[in-house]
């Protein structure tokens, strides 16, 4: 049974979620405040984490980047819960290592469903196969890169944008296969986050950076190993 840590201050919403993630199958607890769900970090790590950001004590993103920051925890994937629905809050959540975003109020199914969707994103990750491309070498399972045996440091969303296009090394991908495979469904298309993604990806992968080639009208694929 895979056990979830729901931090959230709204009683009547913690409650809700975690009866809806428990009637699904899943070990749910709830937390109201950072001091207690710290202490049941230190004790358990579970398989998911969702977060709310606007909490007492410390907010959810200074949580997020207190995970991110922490090799023990770094990979734990996270959901965003809030009712802050700008584009900001998504970018500045999502760009800090959040692997999605609900915006309240949100369906229990829709939850459950992205919940699992994630899951099923993070165990392909861990199970996925190492990449060779030219002088690019990618390990989803250690989270490396590297870029003639020089080691590249990526963030967590330029890393699953890479390992996305190598997973379909040579075919072309839509804007919206890449936005909802990297961001998610709820994300808007109409900003300029991807765009914004791949030229610091190439600028980070230097001469491997040229692999990421765009496609006009379609998107981006990732190609061009034997130049």
């Amino acid at each position: 049974m895979e056990r979830i840590y729901l931090l959230e201050d709204d009683d009547s919403i913690r409650k809700l979620v975690t009866y809806a993630l428990g009637s699904q199958g899943f070990d749910a607890q709830g937390f109201e405040r950072p001091t207690d769900f710290w202490k049941a970090m230190y004790r358990q790590q579970p398989a998911l984490i969702l977060l709310d950001i606007m909490l007492p004590e410390e907010d959810g993103l200074a949580v997020l980047q207190k995970l991110r920051a922490s090799a023990a925890t770094k990979k734990i994937p996270v959901i965003m819960l809030t009712a802050k629905n700008t584009e900001y809050d998504r970018v500045v959540g999502l760009d800090s290592g959040a692997d999605d975003f609900v915006s309240k109020p949100f369906g229990m199914m829709e939850l459950v469903a992205r919940v699992r969707a994630v899951l099923r994103r993070t165990e392909q990750k861990k199970e996925g196969e190492d990449y060779s491309l030219g002088s690019l070498f990618v390990s989803p399972r250690r989270h490396l890169v590297r870029v003639e045996d020089q080691e590249v440091l990526l963030t967590n969303k330029e890393f699953e944008l890479l390992c996305l296009l190598l997973e379909h090394q040579g075919m072309a991908m839509t804007r919206d296969a890449i936005m909802d495979g990297v961001w998610g469904q709820e994300f808007s298309r109409e900003n300029r986050t991807l765009d914004v993604h791949v030229r610091t990806l190439r600028t980070k992968l230097g001469q491997a950076g040229s692999y990421i080639e765009t496609v006009r009208g379609v998107g981006y694929k990732i190609d061009g190993g034997s130049r």
